[in-house]
């Protein structure tokens, strides 16, 4: 048994401070205020900080200097990277390229599940996305949506295809996501130009979710509001790339007012690409050229917005710091809504008994101090 003390224990309804957690090797099996039960031992003394449930990232390309799409091992390698800045869940995003590459990508995926490494599965961020509205996906693969492709795809994933982006005006768009809702894979909404009444006609087919809300999709006007409003009407949650970059602080706050807002309503992610960690320079993303430069990743092409430097750590804190969420909410947001539209809410997401023991320590000013996964804390 381990018994963690001294800490400001976030939990899905508040704040246990000082509270304790009680661990049975990779399990929680108590958590609670004041004296722990007997027989718990002396434990250790977190210090005040701030606990919080591991974090899951739903949207991450690479970090540390690899890209998930370049081979099995580079993705290990990446996932381990963002372990390290709290991220102890990672669906592994892939951009678009042809389906025959996708195929092998998805098999390095299914395969990194079956060793548990902390990866969840896949998220496909394409090929069926807006050729308008592409932002850095690489046009010359996108597809219309093809229900043959699809299954070739999640096949090769061997269920591990957990979210699929679609834009819901292309030829086709709707019928796959009622493909995707019958074979129990979220069906996201980005890279659309759809407009408010399609958009909403997606989320009533099933469509639970939008990729990076505001970024790679149709604006929103007083006149014609496209798909954030729809996602907001319909109580769906956004994606929120927390970077300060891809999002104003304001805009962000939009979507915490809105009747639907709050952590339940709102996905934190990273979107990082393989320079997060690393630093400026040149990079490669679906075979084209990025240049990152003052931490933003942009399109050598045209300047386009190409992934992120973000970690989910900075976007935590920024959550509260800058857009101005409570704790509590920002936690549910980077970790509670992931697990709940995954379907792994019985595992992990949470400080609560019965759940992974993984966990995220953050100090006075927010800032990461410790990760543990399955009970052990991260070198």
């Amino acid at each position: 048994m381990t018994l963690l003390t001294g800490a400001r224990v976030v939990t899905p309804t508040g704040v246990l401070d000082p509270g304790w957690v009680l661990l049975d090797g990779s399990t929680i099996t108590a958590i609670g205020t004041g004296t722990p039960p007997e027989g718990s031992g002396p434990g250790v003394d977190l210090g005040g900080g701030w606990l919080l449930p591991g974090f899951i990232d739903l949207h991450v390309h690479g970090g540390g200097g690899y890209d998930f799409t370049t081979s099995a091992d580079d993705l290990a390698a990446g996932v381990a990277y963002h372990a390290t800045r709290g991220t102890t869940r990672t669906l592994v995003s892939l951009v678009t390229a042809p389906v025959s590459a996708l195929t092998e990508q998805l098999k390095w995926v299914a395969d990194a599940v079956d060793r548990g490494t902390g990866v969840v599965g896949a998220h496909l961020e394409g090929p069926f996305l807006a050729g308008a509205r592409c932002g850095a996906q690489n046009p010359a693969h996108l597809i219309d949506p093809d229900p043959e492709a699809l299954r070739t795809l999640l096949d090769a994933g061997r269920g591990t295809v957990r979210v699929v982006t679609v834009a819901p005006e292309r030829p086709g768009g709707l019928d796959l996501i009622d493909q995707l809702v019958a074979a129990g894979v979220v069906a996201a909404v980005g890279h659309t130009d759809a407009d408010y009444a399609t958009t909403l006609a997606a989320f009533e087919r099933g469509a639970s979710l939008v990729t990076h809300a505001f970024n790679g999709m149709r604006g929103t006007h007083h006149r014609e509001p496209g798909p954030v409003p729809a996602a907001l009407d319909a109580g769906v949650p956004c994606e929120l790339i927390n970077d300060g970059v891809h999002v104003h602080p304001a805009a962000a706050r939009l979507l915490l007012r809105s009747p639907a807002g709050g952590g339940d309503r709102l996905v934190l992610v990273t979107d990082a690409i393989d320079a997060t960690g690393v630093g400026d320079g040149t990079y490669v993303l679906g075979g084209q050229d990025v240049v990152v430069s003052d931490g933003q990743a942009r399109l050598a092409s045209n300047g386009s917005l190409a992934g992120s430097t973000l970690t989910m750590d900075v976007a935590v804190r920024r959550a509260v710091t800058v857009v101005g969420m409570d704790i509590v909410d920002a936690s549910v947001a980077a970790s509670g809504t992931p697990a709940r539209l995954l379907g792994l809410a019985d595992r992990c997401g949470a400080i609560a008994p019965g759940l992974d023991a993984d966990l995220v320590l953050l100090d006075e000013e927010l800032r990461l101090a410790r990760v543990m996964r399955g009970g052990s804390w991260l070198s």
